[in-house]
């Protein structure tokens, strides 16, 4: 039975969540590997929403039965992969917990501080993936994956030196570079689902730009689309740039020139009416976007058609 959620407990370290785990404390205090199959789950607070201030890149296993992927079962059974990264909400669903293996890796922010790692791991996008949005390995990946975690748990087994942390910190950086190759990997083997995805998002722009909705709401946004669509926003356009080389925001104004030059050529509207028409407060912005987009501006377009 499922746990009452109730206001968020903020974990600000390691210690803080092996506490709630009720685990030893860690060996490290900026890093340590939690294998599920050993959480005890004595206290109450492992089962209500914790925001973590921690990344934690995680592996289940052992599903019993399939999970789906968006509204697709998944292909790979092997290991299913997370990533959070600080400030994300974890909540435990107890039904859920004893069904599966597997691991979670918990890194204090402070132990990547300095190194070129704090900045390159705020630039993959699948931390802040939904969970429906998880990697799901291959065999082969899965035995990559596992090398590595072994080898970032065998270091801080040891004694720590000087070397300890730029050892695992190369670990992590090498994990996280394979993760993103996966996921490059689980967009193009999961292609009829992706064309699908990219098939919708044209059509719900086709319908936005159609409507008066453009006129009421604006320009839509990636997060309105990602809503739309039923994905997070990074994984959108991380998935729309491997398809198509562009992003999310990109496909918006394509769109929205494409049903500039639509109105320029079929209609008689001012630049300014069109402009507002298409949800642009100011023309300027609009002719700034649409010369931007086609080398000549709304107006020069429009005469190159008479």
């Amino acid at each position: 039975m499922k746990k009452e959620m109730n206001q968020p407990h903020i974990i600000n370290s390691i210690s803080e969540w092996h506490g709630i785990a009720a685990l030893p404390k860690p060996e490290h205090p900026l890093i340590s590997l939690i294998h599920h199959a050993d959480v005890p789950v004595v206290s109450d607070q492992y089962w209500k929403g914790n925001v973590i201030n921690l990344y934690i890149i995680s592996i289940k296993k052992d599903f019993k039965g399939k999970l789906k992927y968006g509204k697709n079962y998944y292909d790979f059974d092997e290991g299913t992969m997370t990533f959070l990264s600080p400030g994300q909400v974890l909540a435990v669903e107890e039904d859920d917990s004893r069904d599966c293996s597997g691991w979670s890796l918990l890194i204090h922010p402070d132990f990547i501080r300095g190194y070129p790692l704090e900045k390159t791991i705020k630039t993959y996008g699948f931390f802040s993936y939904e969970v429906t949005e998880a990697l799901h390995l291959s065999d082969k990946e899965d035995a990559l994956i596992e090398s590595l975690i072994r080898n970032i748990e065998q270091e801080y087994h040891s004694s720590i030196d000087s070397y300890s942390q730029d050892v695992m910190v190369a670990h992590l950086d090498l994990l996280l570079n394979y993760a993103n190759r996966f996921y490059n990997r689980q967009f193009i083997t999961r292609k009829h689902a992706s064309h699908d995805l990219l098939t919708n998002l044209e059509g719900l722009l086709t319908d936005y730009f159609n409507s008066t909705k453009v006129q009421e709401m604006g320009l839509p946004t990636v997060h309105y689309i990602s809503d739309a669509l039923n994905v997070s926003p990074n994984y959108l356009s991380d998935l729309l740039r491997k398809l198509t080389g562009q992003s999310t925001q990109q496909h918006i104004q394509n769109k929205l020139i494409e049903k500039a030059k639509e109105t320029l050529t079929t209609t008689s509207l001012s630049v300014s009416e069109i402009a507002y028409q298409l949800g642009f407060e100011y023309p300027q912005s609009f002719n700034k976007l649409f010369k931007s987009k086609t080398q000549l501006s709304p107006l020069e377009f429009r005469q190159s058609f008479n």
